[in-house]
């Protein structure tokens, strides 16, 4: 069955959409995170040092995944493999990273009833953890396919040809991207409410 030729294929419409949504939702929240910070008075919450470190891993996930989507373009078959599974793990790596940071924060008696700007605090990179767990069936459906068809040279051959599975590694791309940007931006963003105080 032949593919319709799109000008912009609705794959990619979706997922700007959906990445509109998760901005105007983040927005909102660091919006309010402002308000109640100034109308309260309320101190803001330092982060952990690994929360900073964390973010070398995320970066390094997204470097791995654009290793990845680039040994596709270049018909790499054992790299494409390769980095899928190190984006996975350190993507893993990551989030039981993130979840540590949170126990630190615990052990120093921040908890998400410690106060508003707290509270906002455990939402917000909450929300992020999430949305990084959203995208990895997506990768290990990569990995599982990558690994399972890429046998021969023509299984190989006739992979790389694929215009949906060029597409949809595309798609993974930004999404992943986009998420590293995001954590990025919540980074900078509780340091500087931090620092201005």
């Amino acid at each position: 069955m032949q593919e319709r030729n799109y000008l912009i294929h609705p794959n990619y419409i979706i997922l700007i959409l959906v990445l509109f949504g998760v901005t105007a939702l983040f927005m909102g929240f660091s919006a309010a995170y402002l308000y109640n910070r100034l109308q309260q008075g309320v101190a803001p919450v330092r982060l952990p040092s690994l929360f900073y470190y964390n973010s070398i891993l995320l970066l390094a996930s997204s470097y791995s995944l654009w290793s990845s989507k680039k040994a596709y373009q270049n018909d790499q078959t054992s790299k494409y493999q390769q980095m899928l599974v190190v984006t996975l793990v350190l993507t893993i790596a990551f989030l039981i990273a993130q979840i540590l940071a949170w126990n630190q924060l615990y052990d120093l008696n921040i908890s998400l009833q410690h106060s508003t700007m707290a509270s906002y605090m455990y939402v917000i990179t909450g929300l992020h953890f999430a949305h990084l767990i959203a995208g990895i069936p997506f990768l290990i459906y990569f990995i599982y396919v990558a690994v399972t068809k890429m046998k021969s040279p023509m299984t190989v051959l006739i992979y790389f040809a694929d215009t949906d599975k060029k597409r949809k590694l595309d798609l993974l791309n930004i999404y992943w991207h986009f998420l590293d940007a995001l954590w990025l931006y919540l980074v900078i963003f509780f340091l500087i409410n931090y620092l201005i105080k």
